[in-house]
Formats: C-alpha cells, structure tokens, sequence
C-alpha cells in the first residue's frame, strides 16, 4: 500500500492506493514510477521522506510484497 500525507493526496485525489511492482524495485524506483503516474505531482515527490512499514529509507531500500510505503513531505514550523 503507498500512503499519500500532507498536500499530496489532493494532487492525487487519494491519500491511499495500491500499486503491484516485482519484488527488488527500490523506493526510489517507485518514487519515479508513481511521478509517471501521477504526473499532477509535478515533481513534489523529490523533496519527501520515504518510509517503509513506519521506519525511514533510502531511496536505494528495495521493496518487498506486503510493506506500506509512505510518502512524506517537508514540515516547516514555527
């Protein structure tokens, strides 16, 4: 399952969806596969965390059947 925070599910029109991908594909890889689909996002996937099953990773990370993948954007506070 890719989750979707902050702004970017009213670029998708969803904060949830699921996507079959062959096993070993990196987050990173699916960062670029979902900018194909989803090319309202304009880009904005570059500059957000990707997180694997609650944990922090690399774009390099690869993914396996099962894992909730989260997209994250920046926070800015005051």
């Amino acid at each position: 399952m890719i989750l979707y925070f902050a702004h970017l599910p009213e670029r998708t029109g969803t904060r949830e969806e699921t996507l079959a991908v062959p096993d070993g594909t990196s987050a990173g890889q699916l960062r670029a596969l979902l900018e194909k689909a989803h090319p309202e996002l304009g880009g904005a996937l570059e500059s957000c965390r990707v997180a694997i099953n609650e944990e922090f990773v690399q774009d390099a990370t690869p993914l396996a059947d099962g894992q909730t993948v989260a997209f994250i954007p920046p926070v800015s506070g005051g």
